[in-house]
């Protein structure tokens, strides 16, 4: 724990952000006004003129040596008192990084932003009529952005508007979120909701769900259909959906599809079937079916040991066997997902991950950055869980970006996460042409995504305003069970007022 004094008394939220900025170049930090035994302390200044220009200073003082930051930027307008806030976090955020970054020596490639959707912020310029090289020079001089990361965020927001050319309109449309939260087992890394299906199906909540999530998807049809509400995409998630039996898949697939308006004009059905120890051919044959063809099967690892290691109970052989048993069954759409940094694994192991992902070739790869998740078991035992270092995973996503490249795959969406090593990124690549609309409207929050089923969270996104409200079903199925009714009435009220 890293102690840290500060000048003055802020605001709860201030204090928060400014922990987050700290917590860039220290593993975790607290901000106290005072303290003998504090090893940081800052000396912040700031004000707002009377033609909204804001001014902000830093003096940092650790190991007798000062260091010292200086702000400004002006407004056209006062703005509302809650954008008063956000401005102010924002330029206290960007002098105490300089001062960081001076002290340590180290160079936060994503300046100060430690939210989750960096496109989002591009998105936001580009709607406001900025050139490219107008959000350049915004994203350069007041959030600290790295050249290469605004260049990464330019390609990404070019690769979706050419494949979603109505992305800003389709906030009139809604996507679906079907959530089954049944695994195998429940991997070191997760905080999903995700519940051994074994001890679920003796104790008979996986028939109980089911029956549940059935009934819940026609409600939601139905009022979709009386509303003439359009669906550009559903993706099924959890846990993992292809847990359950392919009958049971099956008869879940025929209710979606009567359920649903105008089945035939969604844009992109995904089944997440990411746990390799999962598919069997009767399941692709479901698939296949009812014309589903895009799914993903997760390696995470190609090392044996670090699958052991992190919970995941399948062989990398059987990953591989899997992706072509998919793929050999007629699956052309198949995303596979790498995971940089985890325990025990570096430059070799993630090296050998890429020869054996270049040996398959799946339309989409996704290359994730560990994060420490609050609630996850690696987060609690974190001494059983030896990581790469700084250096090392910013290497390896280097490399990741390099070998796609080299590999025909262009970056079309990402996202970030609190605690993520190296400060890093997540980054969803693909073969041109087979971009997941799903991946790239929830990223950009530019329409609602409907959530039905256990651990689903619904994001009401008002067409209008943007507006962004959030509705949860319960995580664990036997609270689903119990409440799922009383779910759907809520959601139907809150659909009622977003769209009526």
């Amino acid at each position: 724990m890293k102690k840290i004094e500060v000048n003055e008394v802020f605001k709860e939220d201030w204090n928060r952000v400014l922990n987050h900025i700290a917590n860039l170049f220290f593993e975790d930090s607290k901000i106290v006004m005072t303290a003998d035994d504090a090893e940081l302390s800052f000396r912040f200044q700031h004000s707002i003129d009377e033609d909204f220009t804001i001014h902000t200073a830093c003096e940092l003082l650790a190991d007798g040596v000062q260091y010292k930051s200086n702000y400004s930027i002006s407004y056209d307008t006062e703005g509302t008192e809650k954008e008063q806030g956000i401005r102010m976090k924002r330029a206290l955020s960007h002098v105490m990084l300089d001062v960081l970054e001076q002290y340590t020596g180290m160079t936060q490639t994503w300046g100060i932003l430690t939210g989750v959707r960096p496109t989002k912020l591009y998105h936001k310029y580009r709607k406001q009529g900025f050139t490219d090289e107008e959000v350049y020079a915004v994203l350069k001089k007041d959030y600290r952005i790295s050249d290469s990361k605004i260049a990464l965020m330019k390609e990404i927001v070019e690769r979706q508007l050419m494949m979603i050319p109505d992305l800003d309109e389709i906030g009139n449309e809604l996507s679906v979120y079907i959530g089954v939260p049944f695994c195998p087992t429940k991997c070191a890394y997760c905080t999903f909701p995700a519940y051994a299906i074994q001890s679920n199906r003796k104790a008979g909540r996986v028939e109980s769900f089911i029956d549940g999530l059935h009934i819940e998807i026609r409600a939601m049809g139905k009022w979709l259909k009386e509303n003439n509400m359009n669906i550009t995409s559903v993706y099924w998630g959890g846990g993992t959906p292809t847990s359950i039996e392919a009958d049971e898949m099956d008869a879940l697939y025929k209710t979606m599809f009567e359920s649903f308006p105008n089945p035939e004009n969604i844009r992109e059905i995904t089944v997440e079937a990411g746990r390799p120890d999962t598919i069997t051919p009767e399941k692709i044959e479901v698939l296949k079916k009812w014309g589903i063809d895009r799914i993903s099967v997760n390696p995470q690892s190609y090392t044996d040991e670090t699958l052991k290691a992190i919970g995941r109970h399948h062989t990398v052989q059987e990953t591989i066997d899997k992706f072509w048993l998919s793929r050999n069954s007629g699956m052309n759409n198949i995303n596979m997902d790498l995971i940089i940094g985890l325990p025990n694994e570096g430059i070799e192991e993630f090296q050998h991950s890429l020869d054996e992902s270049a040996k398959m070739q799946p339309e989409s790869l996704t290359v994730h950055t560990l994060s420490f998740k609050r609630a996850s078991e690696m987060t609690h035992n974190k001494d059983k869980y030896k990581v790469a270092d700084r250096e090392t995973v910013t290497e390896m996503m280097d490399m990741a970006s390099n070998w796609t490249r080299e590999n025909g795959y262009v970056p079309y969406y990402l996202y970030r996460q609190k605690n993520i090593l190296g400060n890093l990124e997540n980054v969803g690549y693909c073969k041109p042409g087979e971009e997941s609309i799903y991946n790239i409207v929830i990223m950009e929050e530019v329409q609602t995504i409907l959530g039905i089923g256990c651990g689903a969270s619904t994001k009401f996104v008002d067409p209008k305003t943007g507006k962004i409200t959030q509705f949860h079903n319960p995580k664990d199925p036997a609270a689903y069970i119990l409440t799922f009714e009383e779910a759907i009435e809520k959601k139907i009220k809150m659909l009622d007022e977003l769209y009526k």
